[in-house]
């Protein structure tokens, strides 16, 4: 019994050994043509809003996304949303606007399910009509803003239009891999 527990031991230490020498990911390059690329094709649609994920990979224990969104000039230009399980980080490009975090979503709306916003853009969560309440900021050209999971988020009025890279982090993996 004693050799057995031995090997196991063993096996077991071989085993932890190879799994701490494991190589991380390797690194991803987004060059700044395929993210304004992606913003050009949104804009070229006419769509008043858009999003559009570039990349979402595996970080060694969470999921870590990128993509760009489009916000066309007026008021309430798209929804407010909030996003159960993954944090986003917005890094203004373009544009300005006010940007309103946190509240009450107004005529909560829940995203469940296997459709393309749950699975591929930004997991399961709340889209409403606006936010009543919340923290009001003027955002512009060089902003970033880190939205953590669970807030309500929504751009009121868009002043000029609003392109930006959002970086989704995902804690719980809900977001497909691409």
């Amino acid at each position: 019994m004693r050799i057995t527990a031995a090997a196991f031991s063993a096996v077991l230490l071989a085993g932890l050994v190879a799994l701490a020498q494991t190589p991380a990911s390797p690194a991803v390059d987004l060059s700044s043509a395929q993210l304004l690329g992606a913003l050009d094709k949104i804009v070229a649609s006419g769509a008043k809003t858009g999003d559009t994920p570039i990349r979402m990979i595996d970080a060694g224990g969470y999921n870590v996304g990128v993509g760009v969104l489009y916000r066309a000039k007026g008021v309430n230009p798209s929804g407010s949303s909030s996003h159960d399980k993954v944090t986003e980080i917005f890094e203004l490009i373009e544009g300005s606007g006010t940007l309103i975090t946190g509240g009450d979503i107004v005529n909560p709306q829940r995203r469940e399910g296997t459709s393309e916003l749950v699975s591929g853009v930004s997991g399961p969560g709340i889209s409403g009509t606006a936010i009543q309440g919340g923290t009001s900021r003027h955002v512009s050209k060089g902003d970033v803003v880190i939205i953590p999971a669970g807030t309500p988020h929504w751009f009121s009025v868009v002043d000029d239009p609003i392109k930006l890279t959002v970086v989704r982090v995902d804690p719980g993996r809900v977001v497909t891999l691409r």
